[in-house]
């Protein structure tokens, strides 16, 4: 039974927080007990909150970013998460560059949840400026993996 929910992107100040929030959110509405958190492969970001794009959009949706900070995947996230859920197949991939030697947790994409949504990586709003977008792909698939977990 899946426990804990990493959610991660390359900076952890858009994608993975966004994701962490909405998960957090809807899994609470189902009451379905998981621990989140998200986090980036990269150290651009280590103890900046959100970006403030992305904190206003998700307010205006009804959630809270504001208290979250960045941080860098680290080896010891590898044992404290039960699933860990990249935002795209770049990070998917620096997220199996870290990945200890004989490690089993699973390392999934979050569009994986939504395969009819027509994308494979859920897009960067730092760069393409649409947090609207990006938030819509955030919401559909992790309310799939809600209901995936709580079922």
């Amino acid at each position: 039974m899946t426990r804990s929910v990493l959610f991660v992107c390359l900076g952890n100040i858009c994608r993975s927080p966004t994701a962490e929030a909405v998960f957090r959110a809807l899994a609470a509405r189902a009451e379905l007990p998981v621990l989140t958190d998200s986090c980036g492969t990269s150290d651009w970001h280590v103890g900046a909150p959100p970006y403030g794009p992305s904190i206003t959009a998700a307010a205006v949706r009804g959630y809270d970013l504001s208290a979250l900070r960045a941080r860098q995947l680290s080896a010891r996230d590898f044992n404290a998460f039960d699933l860990i859920v990249a935002m795209d197949r770049d990070n998917l991939r620096a997220i199996e560059a870290k990945r200890p030697r004989g490690n089993a947790t699973p390392v999934a994409l979050l569009l994986e949840e939504t395969p009819d949504c027509g994308a494979t990586d859920v897009p960067d709003p730092y760069y393409t400026r649409d947090f609207d977008g990006t938030l819509d792909l955030v919401e559909e698939a992790c309310r799939a993996l809600v209901a995936r977990l709580a079922g």
